[in-house]
């Protein structure tokens, strides 16, 4: 969906409906989450802090989590006066707090791990093999369509930090798949992807750079779609499709008509999605080294 289409009301009344019944459902109101004395907050800090096993810094942490630092430091005080957790600085630079448990917190994290999995496994006992298969699926889909939701795909320079370091692991990514490997040489420059001559696009989730593609100018009224790219961890989200609407969107707010592509063989998922999104095949527009297939779609001025 656009930016410009708003969401419709009954979509958004069924999330806050769906919101309001789970976190019931699981005892998120329970200050005394899974029978424990604490709230969801510090016991989600205390697992998350178990996760690494020499200890986090409260700045990865606040990251991870998407906490207000304020809100934080006060979290990890509280577990500190309860003897769960060690604070200290980060032996290489003082300015970083480490965060670790105390033998006691990790008691409290296995008691708190062996109530939570009680619990879902009660949650799950009343339905049968193929309802716990069916509700399996319907959250792998609900987790995949809200991580999408919570990605933004963002305009930036073509010289930007993040742009220069997406097309780095990009050029590393196809270097591996390509059987000829790949020369960096060949990525586009930023004055290619910048300002009239074309743009850059980024996204981002929770803050990393996880994708990123590229528009530049032909011709008069022809654009080139280039280094659509998905970091392996944020694939099978619908992310590449959502990166190419965008560049098409922008393509067609600088009234460019055609957009053109090209992709090496062995990217057979890129060319099922260009296929599948409109793009048809046409002959070499390009002396590209590396393609093996050229694409072109029209565009639509409402594209």
């Amino acid at each position: 969906m656009s930016d410009t289409e708003p969401v419709p009301s009954q979509d958004v009344t069924a999330l806050r409906r769906f919101n309001r019944y789970f976190t019931r459902r699981i005892g998120v109101l329970d200050d005394h989450y899974l029978g424990q004395d604490r709230p969801l907050g510090e016991a989600r800090l205390l697992f998350e802090i178990s996760e690494s096993r020499a200890g986090a810094s409260l700045r990865e942490l606040r990251s991870r989590l998407g906490l207000d630092a304020g809100y934080l430091s006060r979290m990890a005080k509280a577990l500190e006066s309860q003897g769960m957790v060690r604070l200290s600085a980060h032996p290489q630079d003082n300015r970083l707090r480490m965060i670790e448990l105390t033998p006691a917190g990790r008691v409290e994290v296995k008691e708190q791990n062996r109530r939570a999995y009680a619990a879902a496994a009660g949650l799950l006992e009343g339905l049968s093999a193929p309802q716990r298969a069916e509700l399996t699926e319907a959250m792998a889909t609900a987790q995949r369509l809200l991580r999408l939701a919570g990605i933004t795909v963002d305009l930036v320079d073509g010289a930007a930090p993040d742009a220069r370091a997406c097309l780095d692991t990009y050029a590393d990514d196809i270097d591996e798949r390509f059987p000829e490997g790949f020369d960096k040489d060949s990525l586009v420059r930023p004055q290619e992807v910048s300002g009239d001559a074309g743009a850059f696009f980024v996204a981002y989730e929770e803050g990393r750079p996880v994708g990123c593609g590229a528009l530049r100018r032909l011709e008069p009224g022809v654009g080139e779609i280039r280094h659509l790219w998905v970091h392996p961890g944020a694939r099978r989200l619908g992310l590449a499709r959502r990166l190419l609407e965008s560049l098409e969107q922008e393509a067609a707010a600088r009234h460019l008509t055609v957009v053109r592509l090209d992709t090496h063989a062995a990217l057979t998922e890129a060319q099922a999605m260009y296929r599948a999104c409109g793009y048809t095949d046409i002959p070499a527009y390009d002396d590209n080294v590396y393609a093996s297939h050229w694409f072109e779609k029209r565009l639509s001025p409402s594209a």
